[in-house]
C-alpha cells in the first residue's frame, strides 16, 4: 500500500534573519521569518509527510504558539515527522521538492531542484520564499 502526500510553505524574507534552506545555512543578506528557523523546503517536506497519512500540518504538531518551538531546527522537526510515520508503520519512499526564490542563486548551494518566479509577485520581489513537495509513502514490510 502506498499514500501520496502533497506540502506547501512560504516565508517571508527580511533582514536580521539566517537563511536555512533544506537543512544548509545559505549565506544571504536576508533571511526567512518564522518562529523555528523558518528552513521552507523542510517545512514543505513535512507537510508532504504528514499530509500522505492525513496526520495533520506541521502546524498542528509544532505550534508557533508552544515556546518548546521557538528557534527549533527544522531538521529535529522532520526527524520527529518521520518517527510518527514509522510509528504508524509508514516508510518514506522518495521525495520530490521544488524551492522558489529570486536571490540567491541556490544550485551552488544545494543540490535540490530551484527555480525563480521570474520577478512575478512577493518571490519575485525578493519578499519571500515558499517551497513545494511531494512524499510517496509506503507500508513498512
Amino acid at each position: 500500500m502506498i499514500r501520496v502526500g502533497f506540502g506547501f510553505d512560504v516565508h517571508q524574507l527580511v533582514e536580521g534573519r539566517e537563511l536555512w534552506l533544506g537543512g544548509v545555512l545559505v549565506p544571504h543578506t536576508v533571511g526567512a521569518l518564522g518562529h523555528s528557523d523558518a528552513d521552507v523546503l523542510l517545512h514543505a517536506v513535512c507537510d508532504a509527510l504528514l499530509g500522505a497519512v492525513a496526520l495533520g500540518d506541521i502546524g498542528q504538531h509544532f505550534p508557533d504558539t508552544d515556546a518548546r518551538w521557538k528557534g527549533a531546527d527544522s531538521k529535529v522537526l522532520l526527524k520527529a515527522v518521520v518517527a510518527l510515520l514509522h510509528e504508524r508503520g509508514w516508510v518514506v519512499g522518495n521525495v520530490d521538492a521544488t524551492l522558489v526564490l529570486e536571490k540567491p542563486k541556490i544550485m551552488p548551494a544545494v543540490s535540490i531542484k530551484a527555480t525563480t518566479n521570474e520577478k512575478m509577485g512577493y518571490v519575485g520581489r525578493q519578499e519571500g520564499v515558499c517551497a513545494y513537495a511531494v512524499a510517496l509513502l509506503q507500508r513498512r514490510a
